[in-house]
């Protein structure tokens, strides 16, 4: 069934040989990227051994009930046992998305409903960090504009792993499925008749670029600076520290006013490109191979509602897979997994059912 995972274990023990060598260290680029394919085959090897194995051992203990009817039991357990093991070296086989293991820029914008959508931003920002903290990731808001009533018009954040990253665990694999529209459903706090009011905010998550996933002409760059508004320090309003970088070639902008140097603002804007970029450049990918990835909609323009937060029912539900859980209070402060895990999971399947 699985005869094509032997050209894996081969490759496995091939990695396994080259990471052995003193030698192959002294490139610690080409170290760190022979160590992440053997951290990806490892899970597939051990398990497709252990699969084999079963299947050994299941016809021997039917030639053992051939003649003591006791093995009966034993074949039925370890039948069992291989179909959990088939199942779960299916799912190993699954196409991964290059990009899992890598750190993510998410953005939250205010949509429709005014003061309202600004302060749902703001929820959505804390449950996000709030998840982060849960999870041990490291957050950064790179740059944000805020709302006279606290909450945010537009706020980015670098979410970062810490240490070795689990197959499957890494930020974007996780947070990839937020992108999209995020409509809530509460009493305003800027509503004194009590009415219920529906507002929306968009998420943008992009995976993080480095420099060598992006090469950028510094001639393809045009650089603005002008004086940054909103709360902040002396600087703001008196000096020309904001930058807005446009790539020309293909029109997307970054922009950051946080920090308090221009030259600090301009890396910062250039972060954000860069993870811009990268994004578009694989969308043009998956489009010209005919396999976008249905799990985000980049644009929040473009967007569908993904999900609706329904204060009065306390209830979350994810339209996408049709998850639904009446927990929204605890959802909003970090405890976000069982709700991404049904996406994960709807993914896999829709990818087991192509595969």
């Amino acid at each position: 069934m699985f005869e094509a995972v032997d050209e894996l274990v081969a490759e496995h023990a091939d990695l396994e040989k080259k990471l052995a060598d003193p030698s192959v260290h002294a490139d610690q680029a080409n170290a760190r990227k022979l160590n992440k394919r053997y951290a990806e085959l490892t899970p597939i090897v051990a398990t497709y051994r252990s699969w084999k194995q079963t299947g050994d051992d299941v016809e021997t203990a039917r030639e053992f009930a051939v003649d003591d009817p006791d093995f009966a039991a034993e074949v039925k357990e370890l039948e069992k046992q291989r179909e959990q093991l088939t199942e779960k070296l299916r799912l190993l086989l699954v196409p991964r998305d290059p990009s899992d293991d890598k750190d993510v820029i998410l953005e939250i914008k205010a949509g429709a409903g005014g003061d309202e959508s600004a302060l749902f931003a703001g929820d959505l920002l804390r449950m996000y960090l709030r998840y982060a903290e849960r999870i041990g990731w490291k957050t950064e808001i790179i740059d944000a504009t805020e709302s006279e009533l606290g909450g945010y018009k537009d706020v980015q954040v670098a979410v970062k792993a810490r240490g070795q990253i689990e197959p499957g665990q890494g930020v974007w694999a996780r947070l990839k499925y937020e992108g999209g529209v995020h409509r809530v459903q509460r009493v305003p706090a800027t509503e004194s008749q009590g009415r219920i009011h529906t507002s929306a905010a968009g998420v943008l998550v992009t995976p993080e670029a480095e420099e060598v996933d992006v090469e950028i002409n510094p001639n393809d760059l045009r650089i603005d600076v002008y004086r940054s508004s909103g709360p902040g320090g002396q600087s703001v309003n008196t000096t020309d520290s904001a930058v807005r970088i446009t790539h020309l070639p293909t029109g997307v902008v970054a922009s950051c006013q946080n920090e308090k140097s221009q030259l600090q603002n301009k890396e910062q804007a250039l972060r954000i490109l860069r993870s811009r970029l990268l994004a578009a450049a694989q969308e043009e990918a998956e489009r010209e191979a005919a396999d976008a990835r249905r799990s985000q909609v980049r644009t929040v323009d473009r967007s569908e509602k993904i999900r609706t937060y329904n204060f009065p029912e306390n209830r979350i539900s994810d339209h996408r897979v049709g998850f639904k859980a009446y927990n929204l209070d605890q959802v909003l402060d970090g405890d976000l997994d069982p709700v991404i895990q049904a996406c994960v999971d709807a993914d896999s399947a829709a990818k087991l059912a192509a595969a």
